[in-house]
């Protein structure tokens, strides 16, 4: 059973969390700093410190509710595609980018967090990461059955790459050059042409 010492780091820890993910969703990832954090958490700033081992722990926590949101979204609405797998493609994603467009500052904390030279990603992050490959990878071996499983792993990797980096630039106004209500559409034709089915 937990003393109430324990109970109360875990309470500050999810208070912290609801916090910064608030802030995050709100303002950004830059705009979170210890000290605002412990004015609204009622908190010495050193008590952040002894839950998280800096900031950078605290936004990792804040990225995997992020994540597990992000492949609900993605999975409800594979729920309702059509079995044809270049479609299935097609609607997974459009689901990233509506998800990237409607939680912008959030999407963008997954990518932006800061790590140390060398550092490996975490392995809940790789995890998450997996589950998104692996949306992806199945209906691509549908769709390329003869591929070596090597070859499909990079394909299955370019493909979220090519989406990522059209979603991220779409949604970037001054440098995107494509109207957003252009956006799932491009997406459709890049995912069409790649697996060969305009």
């Amino acid at each position: 059973m937990a003393t109430k010492t324990e109970l109360r780091r875990q309470e500050l820890r999810e208070n912290l969390i609801a916090i910064a993910e608030r802030t995050i969703a709100q303002k950004g990832l830059t705009a979170l700093r210890a000290r605002d954090l412990a004015s609204e958490a009622g908190c010495a700033v050193g008590a952040i410190y002894n839950v998280f081992g800096d900031l950078t722990d605290l936004v990792l926590a804040v990225n995997a509710r992020t994540f597990h949101r992000l492949g609900a979204d993605v999975a409800e609405a594979l729920a309702d595609a059509p079995q044809e797998p270049v479609e299935q493609l097609v609607i997974m994603a459009q689901a990233y980018h509506r998800f990237a467009a409607e939680n912008h500052l959030s999407w963008r904390a997954l990518f932006d967090v800061e790590r140390a030279p060398g550092e490996a990603a975490p392995d809940w992050y790789l995890q998450e990461m997996g589950q998104l490959f692996t949306y992806i990878s199945d209906p691509l071996a549908v769709i390329f059955p003869d591929y070596a499983p090597q070859d499909l792993a990079l394909l299955t990797r370019a493909l979220f790459s090519s989406v990522h980096g059209i979603v991220l630039l779409g949604l970037d106004e001054a440098s995107a050059g494509v109207p957003p209500e252009d956006i799932d559409r491009m997406i459709a034709l890049v995912l069409r042409q790649m697996t060969g089915k305009v």
